[in-house]
């Protein structure tokens, strides 16, 4: 019996070990999977335009917002949305990329990050360097829009949310990323708590919607859909 709980034990942390380690190798290009024409916008140099240093996770939005807007006057720069497993890459990597944009000669910078789990880091270096970023802890208030994100705060307590760009990558960033494919044991551990999956969807897009239906079901969860929008970034964008 000694025996069989050591192994048991033993079991536990390998699995954290391992899933640890896969977290840490998920790395979608920079964009987030968009071709590579489309990831980077910044060809030219910077003088007299605005420079967007975005998490990966939001260039196909910013990309479609910068169009529709008809903002050429924007370049976007985005930051592998795999740094979201270790946020401590974010504040590093933004500085850099800010710093390098002030050489190339951008008459301005945004940056497309909430927190983002940086625990307060990112906005200490963002005063140092007079830099501005998006509103709110992290996408699921920008997209809802902060104050109204905030307002549902209890209501969403135990609510595991979706953006559009989590939906497509669910498999890789969750269900893998979090070894749920090779031990489902781990789902109740991981989501026992939550009651529902909220889809904060960006785009009327019935495949996307189907997407985060199935994921709610392989996660044991009631599912909801929420029409957000672009929120708070498409209101950031235009003041540019």
């Amino acid at each position: 019996m000694t025996s069989g709980k050591r192994r048991r034990r033993g079991g536990a942390a390998a699995r954290r070990k391992e899933r640890a380690s896969r977290a840490a190798r998920v790395a979608l290009p920079p964009g987030g999977g968009l071709a590579p024409d489309e990831e980077l916008v910044a060809a030219r140099k910077g003088e007299g335009r605005t420079l967007v240093i975005a998490c990966g996770a939001l260039a196909r939005e910013i990309l479609h917002l910068k169009k529709t807007l008809g903002k050429d006057v924007i370049d976007l720069h985005c930051l592998p949305a795999s740094w979201h497993n270790t946020p401590g890459h974010i504040v590093d990597g933004v500085r850099a990329r800010i710093r390098q944009a002030r050489a190339e000669g951008y008459d301005r910078i945004l940056v497309g990050y909430a927190d983002c789990g940086t625990g307060g880091r990112l906005d200490a270096m963002l005063k140092e360097e007079g830099v501005e970023r998006l509103p709110g802890a992290h996408c699921y208030a920008f997209y809802t829009g902060v104050d109204a994100f905030m307002e549902d705060l209890e209501r969403d307590a135990r609510s595991f949310f979706l953006t559009d760009y989590l939906v497509r990558h669910f498999d890789t960033l969750v269900w893998k990323g979090m070894m749920l494919d090779v031990h489902p044991e781990l789902i109740e551990d991981c989501f026992g708590n939550y009651e529902k999956l909220v889809h904060l969807a960006q785009t009327d897009d019935p495949e996307l919607t189907k997407m985060a239906e199935d994921a709610a079901q392989r996660l044991g969860l009631a599912f909801e859909r929420r029409f957000t929008g672009y929120g708070d970034l498409e209101k950031a964008l235009s003041a540019l």
